[in-house]
């Protein structure tokens, strides 16, 4: 499918300054209507759980609790529709105008937010969570399938935050059961913070050192939002920085493989969180 999409250069400025831009509209209503129809329906059926790709993102997983945050990693492995959208196709335009034309697009995942018990997505920076081995070049664009308003938990952004470097960050709740990660003494950082609402089918697009933040959904209307990517090839460090917080997980991993080894139970649990 061809894009539609081309950035004036003030909106190009715009992200390059700040590290965030808004732009109204990344598809078109008819295509909007399909989206959340089979949006719904991967939820609904919770695709993913067994390879790991589903899983809540504010919580710890356990059997028998509440799942608040529900995620799904790769979006397009599970509902082939989602592959040849105008959608992915101007984002993958988008992703050439700001990063240049060697630029493609990368992985997607999609975070539902059921109204009234969902709770806020803290403050972090995506790059927070990759390998620090490495340098990223790369980008998040994020698309609300209904509006997204305050209420409704709509992305907020640091500006300029995308220059600094990441900043210590630790498991929710300082718990590394959780996947998600929060940034540390956040209120330091976040308080010329901008948010960001969005009409259905609009989209935020932001650098992976860019500080943001997602509110509870606090309004009787699910959120639905479908994050894509663009990227350039990763590149080694000569050095490689260490996040401590990831090293925690990874602990958490090896010491949980122990014990199931030793009582040759759950298997599948261990093989579902390296998956993340």
């Amino acid at each position: 499918m061809e894009p539609t999409i081309k950035l004036r250069p003030d909106q190009i400025e715009a992200y390059h300054t700040n590290g965030f831009l808004t732009i109204d509209a990344i598809t078109t209503p008819e295509e909007l209507a399909l989206l959340r129809e089979k949006y719904d329906q991967m939820f609904a059926r919770a695709v993913g759980r067994e390879e790991g790709n589903w899983f809540d993102l504010a919580g710890t997983n356990e059997e028998g609790k509440e799942v608040v945050m529900p995620q799904v990693l790769d979006p397009e492995r599970y509902v082939p529709e989602f592959k040849n959208t105008l959608m992915r196709a101007n984002a993958d335009a988008i992703a050439k105008q700001l990063l240049g034309p060697e630029a493609t697009g990368s992985g997607a995942h999609c975070i539902y937010k059921p109204p009234k018990i969902s709770p806020e997505t803290p403050w972090h920076q995506d790059e927070a969570y990759w390998d620090p081995a490495y340098e990223y070049c790369t980008l998040s664009i994020w698309v609300p399938l209904q509006p997204a308003t305050v209420e409704m938990g709509c992305m907020w952004f640091v500006p300029g935050t995308h220059r600094w470097d990441v900043l210590p960050h630790r498991h929710i709740n300082n718990d590394p059961r959780i996947h998600g990660l929060e940034l540390v003494d956040f209120e330091k950082y976040t308080k010329v913070a901008i948010a960001c609402p969005l009409p259905a089918g609009g989209a935020t697009i932001h650098h992976p050192r860019t500080l943001h933040y997602a509110g509870p959904n606090r309004s009787d209307t699910p959120r639905r939002a479908y994050i894509l990517g663009g990227q350039l090839p990763r590149k080694k460090r000569a050095v490689p920085l260490r996040y401590p917080w990831l090293e925690e997980e990874d602990s958490l991993v090896t010491r949980t493989k122990r014990e199931l080894a030793e009582t040759g139970k759950g298997a599948e649990t261990v093989a579902a969180r390296e998956s993340k």
